[in-house]
């Protein structure tokens, strides 16, 4: 089959399925008894008004880095389901750091520390499985699940023990020093009239990272490597490719990008080690990679959309009696069914367009 255009593939055919989703939720609406353009109006401003834009990006940036560590496996062809206990054992990375040091150390120097902390500490994590699956042949989806639950369990003892603030009930650590922390972007740049929101410099920190993994993916030799493993791990291995190596150093890296969402919850927000800051933003990378295309700039878009979903439901809450956030939970997954079960479903007509045009201007 032709490959499509990068434009069409990453851009034309996630819109018309982003379209189709929209379309169905509305009909959902309609059925409930709302205005869809009403609903989507006020999801809309909701989520990108002056005093909400910042509460979407936040969540955008969660789900930027674990998008993108879903991205790096997928395109080995690694079905990594692991981001979930990567990005907490990132929050675990940080809290020790932060925990240990900023009694003693300039909180500029924890922070630097804390933020080398997540990545590794979610690489780390991801190891076994990866070691696993190049040397046994043991499936990445089955190890990297358990392993969530491992990293759950273990937070849960940490946190309820060793860990927990003396004389609290809830399971969380002591506050961090004062100014152990990444700055708001509101108090940065507060002079432009930027709202007050948790958004934080871990945005900036999550860009970076998706322009290194375009850097990596598409202009490096490992990159090629890593592309080749992907479409086909015979020819990758017939070409000289070390199998086993790329495929533990593919998971590394997406283990790391996993754990630097702790950055944004933890040393951005938190400010303090707490149970269940996750919170299911490592599986919903998952959709934002797959609706993305694995490609940084269509992840980019995809985490903006699910962000706006995440902060405009919560204004459709207030707005409507009849709709709640289990509505936006549908929207969701109506993305994700026509961005991922479904993405490939207009595939072969664009592509039948495309020949046919240019047999025409050919």
């Amino acid at each position: 089959m032709t490959p499509l255009p990068r434009w069409i593939d990453i851009g034309l055919l996630p819109a018309i399925n982003l379209l189709l989703a929209l379309v169905t939720a509305g009909i959902v609406v309609v059925l409930i008894g709302e205005n869809p353009f009403r609903v989507l109006r006020v999801l809309i401003s909701g989520a990108f008004s002056a005093e909400t834009l910042g509460y979407t990006l936040y969540y955008a940036t969660n789900m930027l880095f674990t998008g993108l560590a879903a991205a790096v496996a997928f395109q080995a062809r690694l079905f990594s389901i692991g981001a979930e206990g990567q990005a907490t054992l990132g929050g675990l990375g940080v809290g020790l750091t932060c925990l240990l040091l900023d009694p003693t150390l300039p909180p500029v120097l924890v922070v630097a520390i804390a933020c080398l902390a997540a990545p590794v500490f979610g690489a780390a994590w991801v190891l076994v499985p990866g070691v696993l699956q190049a040397w046994r042949g043991s499936h990445v989806v089955i190890t990297t699940i358990m392993f969530n639950f491992l990293a759950s369990g273990l937070m849960v003892w940490l946190l309820s023990g060793p860990l927990k603030e003396p004389g609290r009930g809830s399971p969380q650590t002591r506050r961090f020093a004062e100014d152990a922390a990444l700055p708001y972007l509101h108090d940065l740049l507060g002079s432009i009239g930027i709202a007050r929101s948790p958004l934080n410099v871990s945005i900036v920190i999550a860009l970076l990272a998706a322009a290194g993994v375009w850097v990596l993916v598409w202009r490096t030799r490992f990159g090629y490597a890593l592309r080749a493993l992907g479409h086909s791990r015979e020819a990758a291995r017939y070409a000289g490719i070390p199998i086993r190596r790329m495929i533990v150093v593919t998971l590394l890296i997406s283990g790391a990008l996993a754990g630097g969402m702790a950055l944004n919850e933890i040393l951005g927000v938190q400010h303090k080690l707490i149970l269940n800051f996750s919170a299911g933003y490592g599986f919903t990378g998952i959709a934002v990679a797959l609706m993305g295309r694995n490609h940084p700039a269509g992840i980019c878009a995809a985490s903006l959309l699910f962000g706006a979903l995440f902060q405009g439901g919560a204004e459709l809450n207030f707005e409507f009696e009849t709709i709640t956030t289990d509505l936006v939970l549908v929207i969701q997954g109506l993305i994700i069914l026509f961005s991922g079960a479904l993405a490939g479903m207009f595939t072969p007509w664009m592509t039948r367009l495309v020949l046919a045009r240019a047999v025409r201007d050919g």
